[in-house]
């Protein structure tokens, strides 16, 4: 696959998701930020269980490759841990979610929308090497005393 980002290609995918009051204290901050960890540290080792317990029953997932070539919405916990399942048993290398500058959109006591950079590793040829970069938009639920992912969409700058 060719597809390769022009500069500023996720400002159309990012400027659906406003900006809006963030009224969350920082405990419940940093409990949002753990579940994101979690969420990556799943993917990085096959930890579905994991995974099922960061998403939502009703969770979806949609990708996009710069913005040209979209995957998706894989709808329900189930759908995204069988997309996760297939990937990761293809994988022939160690790959890490390193998930960073993280900005709080909008959040409340119940819902909190997060965007995040990513940069995807690879340790294939013995040496670490970025494979890949891109964005995530998590849309987050609060119940029954922890955050959830209910809503993720991945923007990818290249194929992997």
């Amino acid at each position: 696959m060719t597809a390769a980002a022009a500069f500023g290609w996720g400002s159309s995918h990012l400027d659906t998701t406003p900006a809006g009051e963030v009224d969350l204290d920082p405990m419940e901050r940093f409990a949002v930020q753990q579940t994101l960890a979690r969420y990556a540290f799943a993917l990085d080792h096959g930890d579905l269980v994991t995974l099922a317990g960061v998403l939502t029953e009703d969770a979806t997932m949609t990708l996009t490759i710069a913005g040209e070539v979209e995957q998706g919405p894989f709808v329900g916990r189930a759908a995204i841990l069988d997309l996760t399942r297939n990937a990761t048993e293809a994988q022939i290398d160690q790959r890490r979610h390193n998930l960073t500058n993280m900005v709080f959109r909008s959040a409340d006591a119940g819902t909190a929308v997060v965007w995040a950079y990513l940069m995807l590793t690879s340790n294939a040829g013995g040496s670490p090497t970025v494979i890949a970069t891109g964005f995530y938009t998590f849309t987050l639920q609060h119940a029954e005393d922890e955050w959830r992912i209910a809503k993720l969409f991945v923007g990818m700058d290249n194929a992997v």
